[in-house]
């Protein structure tokens, strides 16, 4: 159930406990993308904090709450994951620095909640890391 399809596909797998739900996560080969759907109270944030690291390294697109439906053209867009989702023809494997990107994997986070987001892509930024919000480069809070 691993092979790349393309056109709708679903793939549901149902886990005893958090334990063989991270276990399956691992397992999984890369994805363009992961699809979270977990209850709107946050009565599962436990879980999910657990189980989301996992599949976030499987994944180039995760996505809470929602079906991933089209990509659009943007430059927040990210259309790959580990591989074998992507293999991106503009890196080389030849000279530095360039050469590193070959091995590095993008992230996207959608319609994920405020506070499941990564420290960095929350709208308070108290590591003063520089960010692109709306075309501009920023160390500010938003």
């Amino acid at each position: 159930m691993q092979a790349e399809a393309f056109g709708n596909s679903s793939l549901f797998v149902i886990a005893n406990d958090v334990a063989q739900l991270n276990s399956i996560a691992e397992a999984l080969e890369g994805n363009l993308t992961g699809s979270v759907y977990s209850h709107t109270g946050g009565d599962d944030d436990e879980i999910y904090d657990s189980f989301v690291p996992a599949l976030t390294q499987k994944v180039g697109r995760l996505l809470n709450d929602k079906m991933p439906t089209g990509v659009a053209v943007s430059p927040a867009m990210n259309h790959g994951g580990p591989f074998p989702a992507t293999g991106h023809p503009t890196f080389t494997a030849v000279g530095m620095p360039t050469s590193i990107h070959r091995f590095s994997m993008l992230h996207s986070y959608d319609n994920i909640r405020p506070h499941r987001l990564p420290e960095a892509l929350q709208d308070k930024n108290p590591t003063g890391c520089w960010r692109r919000i709306d075309g501009s480069w920023t160390q500010d809070d938003i």
